[in-house]
């Protein structure tokens, strides 16, 4: 692996985490999961560069500029999942190994919160292990560049 960066991207809303809906995304802030991600990542010596938008174009600006300097993706697209087209196309065009989280689990959810077009695109998803899903998708993403 030659870049030693994870990009970090959280769609719409989960700039309201801790505050939003507790009972189903739980009371850890957003601020808290990047800071654990951080961390994480830091002990298999990789940097985090995180993105946080409720606008999709920013998310997809994001992603395209990880072809030049981020090793793989770690992205939570929230609403997004279910709806762009754009952002599982912009993490196709760019060619690094995706990792899709979601706090809660989408499958045990309305019916139109169990299909992501992110998981075509994504090599491992984690749905419903609260933030504890970041640290999974990292050292997923970990051992996946080690190969």
């Amino acid at each position: 692996m030659t870049e030693r960066r994870l990009l970090l991207v959280n769609g719409p809303n989960l700039n309201l985490l801790g505050t939003r809906q507790p009972e189903v995304y739980g009371t850890t802030t957003l601020a808290q999961i990047e800071s654990r991600v951080a961390e994480v990542a830091g002990q298999a010596g990789l940097q985090v560069r995180t993105v946080q938008s409720n606008h999709e174009g920013v998310l997809v600006d994001a992603i395209h500029a990880a072809a030049g300097d981020c090793a793989a993706i770690v992205i939570n697209p929230a609403a997004y999942s279910h709806t762009s087209v754009a952002i599982a196309d912009a993490l196709r065009s760019v060619g690094l190994p995706v990792a899709e989280v979601h706090l809660s689990n989408i499958h045990a959810r309305e019916q139109f919160r169990h299909h992501s077009y992110v998981s075509a695109v994504a090599e491992m998803v984690v749905a419903g292990a609260g933030p504890l899903g970041y640290e999974m998708a990292v050292q997923y993403l970990v051992e996946r560049l080690a190969r």
